[in-house]
């Protein structure tokens, strides 16, 4: 199986969102550079940024994502963000009605079967887990490998925390990766076993 990776952007304070559910200039990295990370030209970045986010971009199979973030995001409107083949969608409710059934969207009951649908589906791939909520569920329940996080410099004060409602200690190796682009501070740290 491939790693199991918890991704998001967060604020040096540790939040993801503001308390609103705003991300305010956590993802402005991703538009502030002049090296476009995927073919809509939208997303541009900084070259030492596109150097370690692409190729690591380029391993992700599927992702798995609570279902407060699929409807935040309308379900991307059945396509899958970054070019990811599957979203994994954590969630106690069924599929929103008139859910198109072709879209590689997966509805399940649980982060341990989240993970193990997403392994199902991309085999030796990475399966990444948003940062918040699910993540901080998948990371207590033992199932991350690796940590990574784009630290930006702003502080929230509050807001949604990158680990979620995660309360026990959980130790992580140093990082092995530290690259600073611009605007931004990506780590990479392995989950200790």
């Amino acid at each position: 199986m491939g790693k199991v990776v918890m991704y998001g952007s967060v604020s040096v304070d540790g939040f993801v969102a503001d308390e609103h559910d705003h991300p305010g200039p956590l993802f402005e990295w991703l538009t502030g550079g002049d090296v476009p990370l995927d073919e809509t030209g939208v997303l541009k970045v900084s070259q030492t940024s596109y150097d370690y986010t692409r190729p690591y971009w380029d391993e992700i199979g599927a992702t798995i994502v609570g279902r407060h973030v699929f409807d935040m995001t309308d379900g991307w409107d059945g396509t899958p963000p970054g070019g990811v083949d599957h979203v994994v969608v954590v969630t106690h409710r069924p599929k929103p009605e008139g859910w198109d059934p072709e879209a590689p969207f997966h509805f399940v009951d649980g982060v341990e079967a989240a993970v193990a649908k997403a392994q199902e589906l991309v085999g030796d791939r990475v399966v990444e887990v948003a940062a918040g909520d699910v993540g901080g569920q998948v990371l207590a329940a033992g199932l991350i490998d690796e940590v990574r996080m784009d630290v930006v410099p702003v502080v929230f004060g509050s807001g949604k925390r990158n680990f979620g409602s995660v309360h026990a200690q959980h130790l992580l190796e140093d990082p092995d990766v530290v690259i600073q682009g611009n605007r931004v501070l990506h780590l990479r740290c392995r989950v200790r076993g």
